[in-house]
């Protein structure tokens, strides 16, 4: 059966101080506690190490939010999965469409990423999702398809059974809109019935699909309780201990 997760993107967010203090007191308030999904923390690279060692890591998983398409060598200010790996983070958000549309990443770069990831033993958490152009022209599903195609589609399926999907509609991204559950769970059945013609119904009904957009306090549980919506990549709520911890419950 497929994990429900909950995971925190900070994105450029918290200072390392600010960052382990956020970290501690979640750490503290799920300790000893049995929740219904698997809590992740996306932090910026230099938490990683510090938060990773201040938690219990079997209640809480740490994410870098990206790495970088090479290896190891002359690329400065690069961070290599296996540095991520080294800082005992489990996980890596590749795709976000922030990264896509401000540092020009491609599905060239983002195969790169992801075969680099997988092949240093982190777990993708792979972004899609569509711009407002796009929804507001009902071609969201092809965009979606294309980008899955050009991507982790190209995986064997043995790689793809590594990866968590994150739906992430670009218009709803920070803005305070969020998709209606309605187009949420239309979305993520979409691209699960997806996975099942290209890799077969058992690992299409065993991938975690995330929501990601908006989501908070307010409207997880109503997203959660949806069939297709195995949790949530949450960015803003995620910066408060008593919003995230809200969200986590709402399963």
């Amino acid at each position: 059966m497929r994990k429900n997760i909950v995971a925190g993107n900070w994105k450029m967010n918290k200072t390392l101080q600010e960052g382990l203090e956020l970290a501690k007191e979640l750490n503290s308030a799920l300790s000893g506690k049995t929740t219904n999904c698997d809590v992740i923390i996306g932090t910026p690279f230099i938490h990683l190490a510090s938060v990773a060692s201040a938690i219990d890591t079997k209640h809480i998983g740490v994410a870098a939010q990206n790495c970088a398409d090479k290896a190891s060598g002359a690329y400065t200010g690069e961070v290599s999965a296996a540095m991520v790996k080294s800082t005992g983070a489990e996980y890596v958000i590749l795709g976000h469409s922030e990264r896509r549309e401000y540092y020009s990443e491609t599905s060239e770069i983002l195969n790169s990423k992801v075969a680099l990831a997988l092949e240093n033993g982190l777990t993708p958490i792979y972004c899609c999702g569509e711009a407002l152009e796009v929804r507001n022209a009902n071609t969201q599903n092809d965009f979606v398809k294309t980008q899955l195609d050009e991507t982790i589609f190209n995986l064997s399926a043995d790689d793809f059974k590594k990866i968590v999907i994150a739906y992430e509609p670009i218009w709803a991204i920070g803005t305070g809109v969020t998709a209606s559950t309605e187009q949420a769970q239309e979305m993520l059945a979409f691209i699960r019935s997806l996975i099942a013609a290209k890799f077969g119904k058992e690992i299409a009904e065993n991938t975690s699909i995330l929501y990601g957009g908006s989501c908070n306090a307010k409207n997880a549980a109503e997203l959660f309780s949806q069939p297709d919506i195995d949790g949530g990549l949450i960015g803003g709520a995620s910066l408060k201990a008593a919003d995230f911890l809200t969200i986590i419950n709402a399963f």
